[in-house]
């Protein structure tokens, strides 16, 4: 199964930074059961913000080149997501070569972050061995806000 958890890029600068978002709906069957209430697992919460740095290196690169994750440096979780949050992911490039780039982000909710990532090291491969490049463009126009009308 495959999960998409950006539904929106809302800006990005070509290796440099992405912002994205995921509006997050009591219906999705994500949610972890606790003490207060549903919870987005810090795992897909990592994945989110893994997904906006992933975006990030496919629109930098003209969709040719996909980022693999290998390793995450550090995360501090400052609280859960919950159904309803908007959550707003940003990415921005500490290093990059032509076979790896490393990313911090965070992610916040109403200006509050919630999760913070350090040293998020990806392997650079071929887009195409992972994913349909007409698929990936359309998924890209759409996350863009650039679908056709029709």
């Amino acid at each position: 199964m495959r999960f998409h958890l950006i539904d929106r890029i809302e800006s990005w600068e070509p290796l440099q930074h992405i912002t994205a978002r995921k509006l997050t709906s009591v219906y999705e069957n994500v949610w972890q059961p606790s003490a207060t209430g549903p919870v987005l697992p810090f795992g897909l919460a990592l994945e989110a913000l893994c997904q906006a740095g992933a975006w990030l290196v496919l629109l930098s690169s003209a969709h040719t080149k996909r980022a693999a994750l290998l390793t995450v440096g550090e995360v501090t979780m400052y609280r859960d997501a919950v159904p309803g949050d908007v959550l707003r992911m940003t990415a921005q490039v500490v290093h990059a070569t032509p076979e790896a780039a490393v990313v911090d982000g965070w992610i916040e909710v109403d200006g509050e972050r919630i999760m913070f990532a350090r040293n998020i090291m990806c392997a650079l491969i071929d887009a195409d061995r992972l994913d349909d490049p007409e698929d990936t463009e359309r998924m890209a126009r759409h996350l863009l806000g650039e679908e056709l009308v029709g």
